[in-house]
């Protein structure tokens, strides 16, 4: 089974959790710990992209993501 490429907020999610330390995957609050920053991605991406496209770019992601 091949596996999914991770949208690009994850990612960039996960390089925000990294940077500051933590493991990814650890869990916090229950998720794991790359969702918790989400919100300071989000607020990058829409300063970056613009509303519209950050809007269009989270409705493409698979749920749960």
């Amino acid at each position: 089974m091949a596996r999914r490429e991770k949208p690009p907020r994850e990612k960039a999610a996960r390089a925000l959790c990294e940077l500051d330390g933590h493991a990814p995957e650890t869990r916090f609050e229950g998720g794991p710990m790359w969702a918790s920053y989400l919100p300071q991605v989000d607020a990058v991406l829409r300063a970056a992209l613009g509303a519209d496209a950050w809007r269009a770019m989270v409705d493409t992601e698979a749920p749960g993501t």
